[in-house]
């Protein structure tokens, strides 16, 4: 499967790569947008490719946008900030030529290296699943935009410990995000039903995403989650139904049709590859599956996206 790499991403953006690129410990840079889109106008690489990504990334976006995911599209009118990561492709179309802001790219490593000792996929704001898109007031947008404005100011200064400022700054930038999130997702109930819907959850996204043919989800149904889980397919039904109201197949089938739209669209896997890594037995399975949720056949829904040159 393609994914967008740090030296891909400085390519497609005409951008210079630094240097020693692969011989730091961690990466990070930060962009101005309305540089960037003159720059990517002149190369004429204006359509931003539908790929994973092998960074991190957060945004703030002034202008009219459309952020295009597997199963859900955002049009953003003003002000927006983005909180991207490896693991949910995603792109974004610019719908009008005032575009300004800024954006940046980081990695893993470069926040580890942080005394604050934080895990970015532990944060919710980085969750799989989660499409981590808002729209802010005008006043939060400057609130952002000044995060942004001192880490790139200190990006090219001559301070010995400017990295170790820049992660603060970072640092800063993820909270906020955080603080954007709904309370009840940011401070779950620790009950045994709470526990049991969490561990499902990373269970089930500890499979995803599918980046090879060799790859084959090992647990397909709400019986296999609950064997797993040491709980009886009942209970795990009725915890899920109470915490997130949808059944096990449900919430199953929803991230299975997430995936396959993704390895549809950015796959040239046949069908059939792409029915087996889901866990389908038979190609006959996943076509009726497809069908089911999308009223389309597979081949159908790749043709469309093919026709909308995502």
């Amino acid at each position: 499967m393609d994914i967008t790499t740090l030296e891909k991403f400085y390519k497609d953006t005409a951008a210079l790569i630094p240097e020693g690129i692969n011989k730091e410990i961690g990466h990070f840079n930060v962009f101005r947008i309305d540089e960037m889109v003159a720059r990517a106008r002149a190369e004429k690489k204006i359509t931003m490719p539908y790929n994973r990504r092998a960074y991190y990334k957060i945004s703030m976006i002034s202008g009219r946008n459309r952020a295009e995911y597997a199963d859900k599209v955002f049009e953003i009118e003003k002000n927006a900030v983005l909180f991207a990561t490896p693991k949910i492709p995603y792109n974004y179309v610019p719908l009008d030529d005032d575009q300004h802001g800024f954006f940046c790219i980081f990695t893993d490593a470069f926040l580890a290296q942080s005394k604050s000792g934080v895990n970015l996929e532990e944060l919710p704001i980085f969750q799989p699943g989660g499409y981590p898109i808002f729209q802010v007031s005008d006043e939060d947008s400057k609130e952002i935009t000044a995060i942004f404005s001192r880490m790139f100011k200190e990006l090219s200064s001559d301070y010995a410990f400017k990295y170790d400022l820049i992660r603060n700054y970072l640092l800063e930038l993820i909270h906020y995000g955080q603080k954007l999130q709904p309370a009840s997702f940011l401070y779950p109930t620790h009950n045994a039903s709470a526990r049991v819907t969490s561990l499902f959850i990373e269970l089930l996204e500890r499979q995803f995403p599918i980046e090879s043919m060799h790859q084959r989800l090992g647990l397909r149904t709400a019986k296999d989650y609950a064997g797993r889980l040491a709980v009886h397919v009942n209970h795990l039904n009725k915890v899920l139904k109470e915490n997130t109201g949808k059944t096990t197949t449900e919430t199953i089938g929803n991230r299975v049709l997430q995936e396959s739209k993704i390895l549809l669209k950015q796959t040239d896997w046949n069908i059939s590859e792409i029915a087996w890594c889901l866990g389908f037995e038979e190609i006959a399975h996943f076509s009726n599956f497809f069908r089911k949720h999308t009223s389309l056949s597979p081949n159908a829904f790749r043709n469309s996206v093919a026709k909308h040159d995502i």
